[in-house]
């Protein structure tokens, strides 16, 4: 694996120095070959077992702890960065792209604040399912390239096995990082971190001066839309959209108190420290208009004239609500397979939605039935059965592919994800992680034979709760 230095040229208080600590007994635990082969990383499981738990390091390349700040549940932080994380550098990919390379869970960094900086195996496990799931699903979503056992306990409530997940990232530039170095007041840094986010992830913008920070925005701005639609899309509530958890490439990051959503309720949330529902199924756009509001206010000190850059970067986070507002619009109706855009399709979607909510109607199923019946003579809940007639006269012969493509069979269901880390945490290993991973990587082939994955527990998400967990 030949790594690459990154960030540290942008500025001393963005990335610093920071060692892994080595690992008592590092053993490979879970290995994405897939995904090594497109970075050209080969399946050595005793050196990986030492370099991705932080227990062999490259000399020519130093590991970093990157510095950033977060709004956490609308409150300030001007100074977290990584506490538990340690970027080895970056590699390419067969394509010439680079990826960084992240271990979570390798021990105390000088952003750590007191804590241990490990990781538990349950949360890392979770972590490469949920990545794997939704990568298969289609959302843009940070990767995992590798779970390690430590051979070590951590101590939470309870104790447990101790594991480093490495997390495979286009890159860790967060909303936070923007934020860090305005609120530090570096400037330089702060323009050279815009440069090199625009080189990553935006190319293809190619204007000058100030212009470049109001485009830099505007495709921010798109690239969270078009995430939180795929989220919404699929089911799925992030948990924790604080900013430092918000890449500006639109990359789903963090999956510790994440969850899907079973009975449809845009009021959703499962998050235990989340007691306002800040971050609820039907929030997530708010939120992310919100935290992109807060990326321009680290933007203005790089303008000269700040009452012309308000009125340029307001413009442009104004622009969240219609642009989001049509591509949800557009969501519905392909996930209802509507070719067209009549005036009584917001109506019809509002009846379905409605529906769903009072009889407690499991979101994936249903959308699933409605995609099913329109080839075979698929049971439909008998409360939208009304609705349904209505729906069918809407529909042709091109619905059923258009919905099918949008509409998953198969979900990273809480209590099957839930099942199989109780099994690695009381044996280190699980009989059915393996058939999970194979559903999930075709979530849009429905086949009845899965059907034991792809039902929702039978109590439903009664006393449901999702934490932080490392």
């Amino acid at each position: 694996m030949k790594l690459q230095t990154r960030y540290t040229d942008i500025s001393e208080l963005l990335a610093i120095e920071d060692m892994p600590t080595r690992a008592a007994d590092p053993a490979l635990l879970l290995f994405n070959d897939k995904l090594a082969q497109s970075l050209g990383i080969s399946h050595d499981p005793e050196y990986l077992a030492g370099q991705l738990s932080g227990s062999i390091t490259d000399d020519s390349v130093k590991p970093i702890a990157l510095g950033y700040s977060g709004h956490q549940f609308g409150h300030f932080s001007p100074h977290l960065g990584d506490g538990r994380a340690h970027l080895l550098g970056a590699v390419k990919d067969v394509e010439g792209v680079l990826w960084d390379i992240q271990l979570k869970g390798a021990g105390a960094t000088v952003f750590s604040r007191g804590g241990d900086g490990r990781c538990a195996i349950g949360p890392a496990v979770r972590e490469f399912i949920m990545s794997e799931a939704m990568a298969a699903l289609g959302v843009a979503t940070t990767r995992c390239l590798a779970v390690v056992t430590t051979g070590e306990t951590v101590y939470r409530q309870p104790p447990r096995p101790g594991a480093v997940v490495t997390r495979v990232a286009k890159s860790h530039i967060r909303v936070g990082s923007f934020q860090y170095l305005a609120t530090q007041g570096d400037i330089e840094g702060l323009e050279k971190l815009v440069d090199y986010a625009l080189s990553c992830h935006f190319p293809e913008i190619d204007t000058r001066a100030e212009q470049r920070y109001v485009d830099f925005l505007t495709a921010v701005i798109d690239k969270q839309i078009e995430l939180i639609i795929s989220w919404m899309r699929v089911g799925f509530i992030h948990g924790v959209m604080n900013t430092d958890n918000t890449l500006v490439s639109g990359e789903t990051i963090d999956y510790g108190p994440c969850a899907m959503m079973n009975q449809f309720d845009f009021d959703t949330v499962f998050s235990s420290i989340d007691h306002q529902g800040r971050y609820a199924f039907g929030n997530q756009p708010n939120i992310a208009n919100w935290n992109c509001a807060r990326l321009a206010e680290s933007l203005l000190p790089l303008f000269k004239n700040e009452q012309q850059a308000l009125s340029l970067l307001s413009s442009a986070v104004n622009s969240f609500a219609e642009k989001f507002n049509h591509a949800f619009t557009t969501m519905w109706r392909r996930k209802l397979g509507l070719l067209d855009e009549h005036d009584d399709n917001q109506a019809l979607v509002t009846e379905l939605l409605t529906l769903m909510q009072q009889n407690n109607l499991d979101y994936t199923n249903t959308f699933n039935a409605l995609t099913e019946s329109l080839l075979a003579d698929f049971a439909l809940p008998d409360s939208i059965k009304g609705w349904a007639a209505k729906w069918r006269v809407r529909t042709s012969a091109e619905s059923y592919d258009i919905m099918r493509a949008v509409n998953p069979a198969v979900i990273p269901r809480n209590h099957n994800i839930e099942m199989i880390l109780a099994e690695y945490e009381k044996t280190g290993c699980s009989s059915m992680l393996n058939g999970f991973l194979s559903v999930l990587s075709k979530p849009y082939v429905y086949d009845q034979q899965f059907e034991s994955w792809y039902e929702p527990p039978e109590n439903g998400d009664a006393n449901y709760q999702t934490f932080c967990g490392t």
